[in-house]
């Protein structure tokens, strides 16, 4: 389930990603690292449920109202 997971996210990265920033030009992601990258990392270093869960917080975070900007990624320290 993980390396399913894991390769969605690579194939949303490298199709749906740039369609997306040419359809909408003025959309781009708010944080750093990016949204899918961060659940890309959440979800390989810490698993498919509580990846996935960090991941979607962080996507409900990024809104117009949201100032965004670096990320403090704690997911690579809780090994």
């Amino acid at each position: 389930m993980k390396e399913i997971l894991l390769s969605v996210l690579k194939i949303y990265k490298i199709v749906l990603s740039p369609i997306i920033s040419t359809v909408f030009p003025y959309y781009g992601c708010r944080f750093w690292p990016t949204c899918s990258d961060y659940t890309y990392k959440a979800v390989e270093t810490l698993g498919v449920v509580k990846g996935s869960f960090m991941g979607i917080k962080r996507v409900i975070r990024c809104s117009p109202f949201s100032k965004g900007g670096a990320d403090d990624i704690n997911i690579y320290h809780k090994i």
